[in-house]
């Protein structure tokens, strides 16, 4: 009709799918463009995604290469091997242990209240170590009896080397824990996953599985520079009735008071850093 309002008309049904599908699509982009920054804005994010493939056809290599060169292992490989990852757990609870105690403080947003309590940075760090000792025996003494019933292996025989062993161990893991969490506290809990991580960067040069002479040249000057190859070096001495070695557990205690030292020193200097800027209130966020 003249003077009537002009109306538009309906888009139809192949426009409205249309509509719907370019709208999908731009939600799908959405999330999508959200995790991307997110993952270039935390380094530790990219490195876990190279991480855990790298390093296992590292340790798993030089174990392959070391059982072509010396078939009389396998004889006594089983003993060997599960005792190593026994052991090798003891670490990685000690360190696990340790961290995921300052990050439960960290995710319930109660490392605050800690700032402003009496309590001393060492008195913290020390129930943090005691918390990391009976979350590591509460996960290893189990293990220990199903390598009995299972296996026939018993990590005890090795008598009171296993103390040393342990000891030494849990040190080790602590030293790592206490990096961990420094780093933590300077960066923010995007730096979280380097606790599961750090763990697992020592391990092809800790000689776990295999001898330190299997590792190229430059890589063994590495591993006689931790304190976990002379652990596992001196496990497998008495495996193969050599006996206690103790000059490779002096090396390796020699090495843990540095190493403990230094970490030590590392968490107090992030911490108190932390606390004056008021970065503690915010990591939990």
């Amino acid at each position: 009709m003249p003077g009537s309002p002009q109306v538009d008309s309906l888009p139809s049904d192949t426009e409205i799918r249309l509509i719907r599908k370019d709208s999908s699509l731009m939600r799908v982009q959405a999330v999508l463009l959200r995790h991307l920054y997110l993952m270039r804005a935390s380094w530790p994010r990219i490195f876990e995604l190279m991480y855990w493939p790298s390093i296992q056809i590292v340790i798993w290599g030089f174990f392959t290469q070391f059982l072509l060169t010396n078939s009389s292992y396998v004889a006594q490989a089983a003993g060997v091997l599960v005792s190593a990852v026994l052991l090798w757990d003891v670490l990685f609870r000690a360190q696990l242990g340790f961290s995921l105690s300052f990050l439960e403080e960290l995710w319930s947003r109660n490392i605050g209240n800690l700032a402003v309590s009496p309590l001393r940075p060492v008195e913290f760090l020390g129930s943090l170590m005691i918390m990391s000792a009976i979350r590591t025996l509460i996960g290893i003494l189990p293990a220990t009896f199903i390598a009995i019933l299972f296996y026939e292996v018993s990590i005890y025989e090795l008598g009171l080397p296993l103390v040393l062993f342990f000891s030494n161990l849990m040190i080790m893991g602590w030293s790592i824990g206490l990096m961990v969490c420094a780093l933590i506290l300077r960066v923010g809990l995007g730096a979280e996953s380097m606790a599961w991580l750090t763990i697992f960067l020592i391990a092809p040069v800790s000689a776990i599985y295999y001898p330190v002479d299997i590792l190229p040249g430059w890589l063994q000057s590495i591993a006689w520079c931790l304190p976990t190859a002379p652990v596992f070096e001196g496990m497998r001495a008495i495996l193969f009735d050599q006996g206690f070695n103790l000059e490779l557990y002096l090396h390796s205690l020699g090495l843990n008071a540095i190493y403990l030292a230094i970490a030590m020193g590392l968490f107090i200097w992030s911490y108190h850093v932390a606390r004056k800027r008021g970065l503690l209130l915010q990591i939990g966020e």
